[in-house]
């Protein structure tokens, strides 16, 4: 009668005995048996223990795209100083007063790249070929130094200081922020309206009231300046103590006034992602808390936090020179005020040149880590 119903029905035993066992896919299959519950379903990972497969389809059109916006950038860059009224030789001009000949000028105007009988294309090509050869040009208001030179002697001040501050302000907030979000409703909520009430605060107004108690009332840390006057600059013990003297308090104004953003992003990510099926069947398969808050929770809710970051890396510049002014550090963005104050076009140019630049590394890098941490990143090329 078995027989009768299996031919009623169209369905054969020995088709059901052939029939292949339940296997996991071979991105979410574990060398010691146990799926992983929630990484059910996506085939289209090509992850293997050990690695993860680089999605090249997707990181070539970010490319591409980037090197656009990179020409894009760069032409702006040529174009806006000769859409203000004067230039730099103008402005040397006027402060040379009159002492110069025409013939001077126009030899200062074939340096700069600002010859009038020269059409805007030709400028523009040789503006290119320039920055092929390395070469930013001049810079006025430093005594005719090369820009790259110029640049060379501010930049690692900057980085050095902001960059430091800016990466231990992500982390710490982002940590400390996947804490909270995780214990929400318990005592650490209090850091949250702490640290954004600290982050509306303006950098030049804390830095002066932590100069005022930790310099002037205190005297734990210097004023300002980068080292003492009279310090010899070099790798040995007193230039490097004196360097981080120096930049300790600056480094503790940025950090706290930037932290308070990074823990509420952070914080406000962990509550949605907390909400997810996922993390509910990780927890009811009954794996650490732990486990559950680093590997699956805190692991996608920090994917904003990566855009995030990379743009604070292209802003460190531009968001430091007041900061800086308080300080009297000798970085990027007191330079950029001096060469704005100078009217000095060339060094104007390059330093929005490494601006620039540092925004666009700084997203490349940023997508890299979004397509290793975001596995529907990677399933986009499959």
């Amino acid at each position: 009668m078995s027989a009768d119903m299996s031919t009623a029905t169209g369905h054969d035993p020995a088709s059901s005995q052939e029939e292949p066992p339940l296997t996991f896919p071979i991105d979410t299959a574990p060398a010691d048996g146990v799926m992983d519950p929630t990484l059910v379903g996506m085939t289209a990972i090509k992850s293997r223990r050990g690695g993860i497969r680089v999605p090249w389809r997707f990181m070539g059109g970010r490319v591409v795209f980037y090197a656009f916006t990179a020409w894009a950038a760069i032409t702006i860059n040529f174009f806006i100083p000769r859409l203000m009224k004067g230039d730099a030789v103008d402005s040397y001009m006027a402060r040379a007063q009159g002492q110069l000949t025409p013939a001077a000028e126009k030899a200062l105007r074939i340096m700069f790249g600002l010859d009038k009988s020269t059409s805007l294309w030709d400028q523009y090509v040789n503006y290119w070929g320039m920055l092929l050869h390395g070469d930013l040009g001049l810079s006025i208001s430093s005594g005719m130094a090369p820009v790259r030179d110029v640049i060379a002697a501010s930049l690692p001040w900057t980085l050095g200081l902001v960059g430091f501050a800016t990466i231990v302000s992500f982390l710490v907030g982002t940590v400390v922020g996947a804490v909270v979000g995780w214990r929400r409703g318990g005592r650490l909520d209090v850091l949250v309206p702490v640290t954004t009430f600290l982050g509306t605060v303006p950098y030049f107004w804390l830095g002066l009231i932590f100069i005022a108690i930790f310099s002037t009332l205190l005297g734990w840390f210097p004023a300002g300046h980068a080292y003492e006057v009279g310090v010899e600059p070099g790798w040995n013990g007193e230039f490097v103590s004196q360097v981080v003297s120096h930049g300790s308090l600056p480094a503790i104004t940025i950090v706290i006034a930037s932290i308070g953003g990074w823990l509420l992003g952070m914080r406000n990510m962990m509550l949605t992602v907390l909400d997810e099926d996922y993390i509910t069947v990780a927890q009811a398969k009954g794996m650490p808390n732990r486990r559950v808050l680093w590997r699956y929770a805190a692991r996608n809710a920090v994917l904003p936090q990566i855009q995030s970051f990379a743009l604070a890396i292209g802003f460190i510049v531009g968001g430091t020179i007041v900061m800086e002014m308080v300080f009297s550090y000798p970085g990027i963005g007191l330079l950029l005020l001096s060469a704005t104050n100078a009217k000095d076009y060339a060094l104007m140019q390059g330093i929005f040149l490494v601006l620039v630049m540092a925004v666009l590394i700084a997203n490349i890098v940023a997508d890299i880590a979004y397509a290793i941490l975001d596995p529907r990143v990677r399933a986009t090329e499959a």
